[in-house]
């Protein structure tokens, strides 16, 4: 596995790169806006295809790195389903995976230092955001924060995983780089409480001064989506009550660019035909799928996915590849729940 920390020392925030193979898919956890060019300049030394990024919470002490990761590589942004960001392409929840070419995360929700912080654990470590530092915790006093919740997440989940679990969290501030979860048990100061009552009395009595970024960073990384208006003033996207009047349509082809297991979550479009966006540039090729499809029935393509993230940047493909009448349903599959329209049981 290729395994890179990254380190913004303005905010004291660590980054993560991961992949399975030199040449393949990467994904990257909690990336720093400042410090995107490096990031690509990494991916490029690395032979690395950036497919996700990932925030473990809406962070208050610097600008995600999220949105300009999407407008330079194109890949898939990746929240809880909890986040108050504007759009992300994908919102996951407690249970579910996050994969990409030969590895996957487990998705865990351990809100507490705020209601939309999550962890994700593969193999032997976990990357626990701010829910649990080294040798400390995140702070619960501001963006929904809970000390009992914390509390819950990390005794009932985070510190139930084996004592060799590596921890990697997004911030440190006194040089570590790792620890592991027996570590934490028995070192963290925080830890060393009796009771949730202690906990809850421990963290009410920190205060602790506002991040300095918080009052620049909380309304930036709410307003990470894709704008996806410059669409629709082209013609290019379609309400959600336009698509639903256009289900049916022999004209009208609908492409499904969700993963399987959100088709099987959450349902899919009758007739939709599936072909998921990682693969969206070959399929719009000569000679691609899409490509194909498009030229033998003469069939409108309208893209949609979970939220109208990747069928915009499907659009965008669409039009480089020469298909200029390629559209997409603004706000996805969400937006077509919220206007009453139909969905069929999830296919794999």
């Amino acid at each position: 596995m290729i395994f890179r920390q990254l380190f913004d020392s303005v905010s004291g925030t660590y980054s993560y790169v991961l992949a399975s193979r030199t040449g393949g898919e990467a994904l990257i956890i909690d990336p720093v806006l400042e410090k995107v060019d490096r990031y690509c300049q990494l991916l490029r030394e690395l032979d690395l295809k950036l497919v996700k990024a990932v925030d473990t919470h809406l962070h208050a002490d610097h600008v995600t790195g999220l949105g300009a990761l999407r407008d330079r590589t194109h890949c898939v942004t990746i929240m809880g389903e909890q986040t108050k960001a504007d759009v992300v392409a994908m919102r996951v929840a407690d249970g579910d995976r996050i994969g990409i070419e030969g590895l996957s995360l487990d998705v865990m929700y351990t809100p507490g230092h705020t209601d939309d912080s999550y962890s994700f654990l593969t193999g032997d470590r976990v990357f626990t955001g701010d829910t649990l530092l080294i040798r400390g915790t995140g702070r619960t006093d501001f963006q929904n924060g809970d000390a009992r919740a914390q509390y819950d997440s990390i005794f009932n989940r985070l510190l139930r995983l084996p004592d060799e679990t590596l921890v990697y969290p997004a911030h440190d501030y006194k040089g570590d780089t790792v620890s592991t979860i027996g570590e934490e048990r028995r070192y963290n100061p925080r830890l060393q409480v009796r009771s949730v009552d202690d906990y809850v009395s421990l963290m009410a009595n920190l205060k602790l001064p506002n991040p300095k970024m918080m009052d620049v960073a909380v309304p930036a990384n709410m307003r990470v989506g894709l704008h996806q208006e410059e669409l629709a003033k082209q013609g290019l996207s379609l309400s959600a009550r336009q698509a639903i009047e256009c289900l049916g349509r022999p004209d009208v082809l609908l492409v499904d660019l969700r993963e399987a297991s959100e088709r099987a979550k959450h349902g899919t479009l009758s007739g939709a035909l599936h072909a998921p966006y990682p693969a969206i540039e070959d399929s719009l090729r000569p000679g691609g799928m899409l490509r194909e499809v498009a030229a033998a029935t003469g069939r409108r393509i309208v893209f949609f996915c979970a939220y109208g993230e990747r069928s915009a940047m499907a659009v965008n493909a669409a039009q480089e590849a020469g298909l200029a009448n390629a559209a997409h349903i603004e706000g996805g599959l969400d937006a077509w729940k919220k206007a009453g329209g139909p969905v069929v049981a999830g296919l794999a």
